[in-house]
């Protein structure tokens, strides 16, 4: 539903029945390379004799089998998920319905500007690009060659130029490229890939009964999966594009119906696509476009094996956009699995750093002294501006915001334990400002798109640098400020060498006692009283 806060409530609808709206795309036929293959509805792709590659791996005929489901959806899957898919589908390009992805026209402002205007632009918003062909960047909407309807959609909704991750990601993903884009939380990532979607869309022939979506995004958390759908939904209205969110912990029945009447756009978590895609509840074979959001966050939740089998399922001369906020090796290693002659653009530094918007203050203790430091800082700067703060664990966080409630701080918890109607209420109560403080676990660091978060608190520290970096990204966004404060105990003794680097790179102040729990390695120095650890003498839980 068009500008609706129901997470759940299944397909969005950016306008009225787009079918028929011949003023914005073609006529609903493709050539095909082969002469006979259409996307036409029904079992134009499966059983009998048509295939893609024919022989036993044929696309259709029971590849995708049925029986029961798997649950879930979002969880961190078991290998398990998608064991009747049929992975190693032999591709015929000839047999498969030609489609159009290139629809960049360099405006002549972009084409006159020199190389040293370009390369004086990347310095000063440190862009860098790699690979051959990449197309210059563009410095205003206008330039960006969107249709009119897309420039209409931008200019009601008051965005006053294209950030850098923008300016040069859309003539990438319109260019119809596979790309790789590196940039950190809050850059304005969704609408680098979510306007050539509509574009995308909008030149292919319409959805016939049986077809699957045409743009699928995978997302890593339902939460994540949510923003892009709204950010969908702002941008529906005019092209009239159909879209549903798929994601695990809500009943699947209205995620069923709304793909069986058909959406263009797709966003899912990748168990809950396994899911559906097992059952023969819908199929990807209209996928032309393909997004990987936050690909790392995905690795480093053991999604590899989902993903890998979601991307069997798609014809191999897709566009495939890939965004994450780090290079490690692993994701290096799937960019080329994925992705084809790929471009890449990066914005800031393949190292691992901190927005320089963001006042770092670190403070070393005891565990037990750390609600005493979060509940004095509280009372400090509990001034109405929204605050984040970060627990280890799900019982910690709901023992965490018991215990602020009864200080009377207006406080709410967000985990995996909580069902989606109850995830969907407390963002719903934090974004309105009916509750100042949100405590969380990592399944809320990276995903939530709220801008005017003030202070991020790490009452727990997270087990490595990265989420470290993802949690504090939290705030400070689109050019704004903020403080990020960190409780670090001798136990967080493995990550605290990364830490003060980071700390060191952003000119941050970096205690002494810091460098003293880096010395032992996290062992058993700085132990500051802590009695037996987490629970024992005066743990935390019995300070409260």
């Amino acid at each position: 539903m068009y500008g609706s806060d129901n997470y759940s409530s299944g397909r969005s609808y950016g306008g009225s029945d787009r079918y028929g709206d011949s003023s914005s795309r073609r006529e609903s036929s493709y050539s095909s390379r082969g002469g006979s293959s259409s996307y036409g509805g029904g079992g134009s792709y499966g059983g009998g004799s048509s295939s893609y590659g024919g022989g036993s791996s044929s696309y259709g005929g029971g590849s995708y089998g049925g029986g029961g489901g798997f649950g879930g959806g979002g969880s961190y899957g078991s290998g398990d998920l998608g064991s009747n898919l049929n992975t190693n589908i032999q591709w015929d390009l000839s047999k498969l319905p030609v489609f159009e992805k290139n629809f960049y026209y360099e405006h002549p402002n972009v084409g006159a500007r020199s190389e040293s205007e370009l390369e004086e632009w990347r310095r000063k918003h440190q862009v860098t690009v790699n690979g051959k062909g990449v197309p210059k960047q563009v410095m205003s909407f206008e330039e960006a060659s969107f249709p009119q309807y897309v420039l209409d959609e931008v200019v009601r909704l008051g965005f006053p130029a294209p950030t850098p991750i923008q300016s040069q990601g859309w003539p990438m993903a319109l260019s119809g490229r596979d790309m790789v884009g590196i940039s950190a939380t809050g850059s304005g990532k969704t609408l680098a890939f979510l306007l050539p979607a509509i574009v995308h869309i909008n030149a292919q022939p319409y959805l016939q009964p049986g077809d699957g979506p045409i743009v699928l995004v995978i997302a890593p958390t339902r939460e994540l999966a949510v923003q892009i759908q709204q950010e969908c939904n702002k941008f529906g209205a005019s092209s009239k594009i159909k879209n549903t969110c798929v994601y695990g912990g809500v009943p699947k029945r209205q995620q069923c119906d709304d793909l069986a009447r058909g959406v263009e756009i797709c966003i899912c978590t990748p168990g809950r696509m396994i899911d559906l895609l097992g059952q023969n509840k819908t199929n990807l074979r209209r996928v032309t476009y393909l997004v990987l959001d936050e690909a790392d966050r995905m690795l480093d939740m053991g999604f590899e094996p989902q993903l890998r089998k979601i991307v069997s399922q798609i014809r191999p001369d897709r566009q495939t956009l890939m965004w994450s906020a780090t290079w490690p090796k692993e994701i290096v290693t799937l960019a080329h699995d994925f992705l084809h002659d790929f471009i890449q653009v990066t914005v800031g530094s393949l190292e691992l750093t901190a927005n320089k918007n963001i006042t770092q203050i670190v403070k070393v203790m005891s565990d037990h002294e750390k609600y005493g430091a979060l509940s004095d800082l509280l009372k400090d700067i509990a001034d109405g501006g929204k605050i984040i703060v970060f627990c280890e664990t799900k019982r910690g966080a709901d023992e965490l915001t018991r215990n602020l409630r009864a200080t009377r701080f207006v406080t709410r918890a967000i985990h995996g334990d909580k069902s989606q109607e109850e995830r969907d209420w407390v963002l719903k109560e934090f974004k309105a400002g009916k509750a100042q403080i949100l405590v969380a676990t990592d399944v809320a660091s990276r995903g939530l798109d709220i801008k005017d978060i003030r202070y991020v608190i790490n009452f727990d520290m997270p087990k490595n640098i990265e989420d470290y970096i993802h949690r504090i990204g939290r705030t400070a966004r689109a050019g704004q400020k903020g403080t990020a404060v960190s409780y670090v105990t001798a136990d967080n003794g493995k990550m605290v060498q990364d830490l003060i680097k980071i700390l060191r790179e952003a000119g941050q102040e970096v205690p002494r006692e810091l460098e003293g729990i880096s010395s032992f390695g996290g062992g058993g120095g700085f132990r500051g009283g802590r009695g037996g650890g987490r629970g024992g003498g005066r743990g935390f839980g019995n300070r409260w």
